[in-house]
């Protein structure tokens, strides 16, 4: 038996909690923040797996595809966030 409590609804609160968080609404700024830190996550994961002598090729690879994913969301929000100043 977990040492969560249950709500009401048959919900622990750990899971009740991750819902709200699921549904807040996140403004663009708070966006930002998150697929950063995600990204400096990322960085530091790869800049890890690199230390070892016998790296995991496929995990590095797919590990790079989702850090340049971020990074494509992050300009793609900065910019919908700056307005553009030749238009």
């Amino acid at each position: 038996m977990s040492d969560i409590p249950e709500n009401g609804d048959g919900q622990n609160g750990e899971e009740e909690a991750n819902e709200e968080a699921a549904n807040e609404v996140l403004t663009p700024a708070m966006r930002l923040l998150d697929l950063q830190t995600k990204h400096r996550a990322l960085d530091m994961k790869i800049a890890e797996l690199h230390r070892f002598p016998y790296q995991n090729q496929i995990l590095l690879q797919r590990l790079k595809k989702e850090k340049l994913r971020l990074k494509d969301a992050i300009e793609r929000l900065k910019d919908e966030m700056i307005p553009d100043l030749n238009a």
